[in-house]
Formats: structure tokens, sequence, C-alpha cells
């Protein structure tokens, strides 16, 4: 039920999927008044409603009903569709309004909508996300924030209703410049993972005595730990992010590089590691099933043996 914080904002929410019910979920369940956009997948709408929010049909609905409004969706071109046009968040924004984009973002896409909502006397800042959507439920996400000083001041209590974790990593665009790097590292990591799996099963290492290597030592860590639960256990689910979306963000990070004239080879081999798993049918698989793909271009079974 929604406690009795007092507030003066009133929330808006786009993109109530993996991640954003469970922030949804927290930001009313603390509080604060919430409307949010319908989507063909009724059952996180249905269970917010349930909660207390209240349900839009637009994203000019939500920004004439809001103070604030999140949008958790895929990438820029879904977060510059919802801002722009006649039934766009930005025809109904009052001054004063802050757009808090969530979305692994590309941050020149982010630099244009921040002009563009400024012309009509709001905000846009850039919090993306870190974890999975396991903290997103339980209220434990990491978000990287930029913004100017005194709009992280304002945003911070509702950022802190789902986020354990609020860095104010510097000014606008700053968060989504930071997250590319952040998951540059992250799926860097999955990619060496994945061509090590493949190496040690061509010469006879098997997952499990790769892993009692790995584990405890000094090249475990929470990322390794959760990207061999699908190697060894079949567990799909361990980490809900998609080959697809790995790849749309190596991309971003390429752009981001090229845009301030950095050779970034290693960025470019991340990139081809997820292309050619996306390439082979993989689009709509988790990040921690790479290594089965990199193992079939590879002549080798990386399959779990319950997948098999």
């Amino acid at each position: 039920m929604p406690n009795d914080t007092p507030t003066q904002e009133r929330i808006g929410f786009i993109g109530v999927g993996l991640m954003g019910h469970g922030m949804a979920k927290n930001i009313v369940e603390k509080g604060y008044p919430l409307v949010v956009m319908g989507r063909r997948n009724r059952a996180p709408v249905e269970d917010l409603l349930a909660r207390g929010a209240e349900e839009a049909t637009s994203p000019l609905q939500i920004a004439q009903r809001s103070t604030i409004v999140f949008l958790c969706v895929t990438g820029s071109s879904d977060v510059e569709a919802l801002i722009r046009g006649a039934d766009g968040l930005s025809a109904g924004l009052r001054p004063g309004a802050i757009v808090v984009d969530c979305s692994t973002s590309d941050p020149t896409s982010t630099a244009t909508l921040a002009a563009e909502l400024a012309s009509v006397g709001a905000t846009l800042v850039d919090a993306p996300l870190g974890r999975t959507p396991k903290e997103a439920w339980a209220g434990t996400l990491d978000t990287m924030v930029g913004a100017t000083d005194a709009v992280f001041a304002r945003l911070r209590p509702v950022l802190e209703t789902w986020a354990g974790r609020v860095v104010h990593v510097g000014g606008p665009g700053d968060g989504h410049r930071m997250k590319l790097i952040n998951n540059f590292l992250s799926l860097g990591y999955a990619a060496l993972y994945a061509e090590a799996l493949a190496l040690s099963q061509k010469v006879g290492i098997s997952p499990a005595r790769f892993d009692s290597v790995i584990r405890n030592g000094r090249m475990d860590c929470g990322f390794y730990q959760t990207f061999m639960r699908w190697t060894l256990d079949g567990d799909r689910d361990a980490h809900k992010f998609t080959l697809s979306n790995a790849f749309k963000d190596v991309r971003y990070l390429e752009s981001m590089a090229d845009s301030v004239h950095l050779a970034n080879p290693m960025g470019n081999a991340v990139k081809n590691a997820f292309a050619l798993a996306v390439a082979a049918g993989g689009a709509d698989d988790f990040v921690p099933m790479l290594p089965t793909y990199t193992g079939n271009l590879n002549g080798v079974d990386l399959r779990p043996k319950s997948a098999t």
C-alpha cells in the first residue's frame, strides 16, 4: 500500500516491461501518484493499477498529468518517437517538467532531445540502469545520473524509491556516456568468457572444470557468476538482457568512440561477437547464452546438459 510520504510531484511512467514494471511498482508503493501508459502486454499495467496507479493512453496524456516522466524503453529511436510529434511528450509538458530517460541511449540523440525539451521549458535527464529485473522489483537497482546539481537534488528522492545506488556522474548526457562504458565492460567480459569457454571445450576442458578454476579466484566476479548460470545450470532467466539489446549497446559505444575520434579495436571485437550471435538467430536469447553461439561457430557444443 502507498505510504504517507508527502510530495508535490506527480510521476508518469512509460515502458513497464521487464525493468520498468518493478521500478513503477516501487514508485507507487512508496507514496508517489503514478500514471502509466498502457501496452499490449496488459499484465504489468493491471498489476500497477491494482497497486494504485492510473492509466493514460498516449505520451501526450502522460505529459499533461505529470511533473516527472520516466522512460524505460529499448533505445534512442523509441525515446525520440515518444517525445516528438503532435501526440508526444513535448506537446504536453508544462514548464519545469522533467523527463528521465532510463534507457541505454545514444548520447548524441540525448543532447538533441535535451535542446528540444528546453525550448518548451522542460528538462531531459539521463538515468540509465544497472543490474537486473530482480533488483528492479526489489528497489535495489543502480542508476548513473546526468543532470545539473539542482535537478539531481529534486529527482533523488524519486530515484531512491527504486534504486539502491544513485550516482550523480555529471551533467546532462554523462549518464548515457557512462552507461555505454559500463556496458562495454560487462559485455566485453561476456565476449571473453564465451570465447574462453569455446576454446576450453575445444581442447578438452569442460565448462565445469573451467569454472572450478575461475570461481573464487582472482578472475571471479558477480557478473561471471550470473553469466555462468546458463552454461552450467541451464538457467535461462539468469540475466534477462537480450543479445539484440547488447548488440545495440555496443553499436552506440562505437558511435560514441567515432564521435571523439577514438580508436576502439576492443569495442569492435566485442561488437562482432554479438553481431555473429544475432546473425545466427540469437536476437531474442539472453547474454549468458552467448557461449552457445560462440561454441556453435567453432564446432563445439556448449549447450547446458538440461538443453541437450
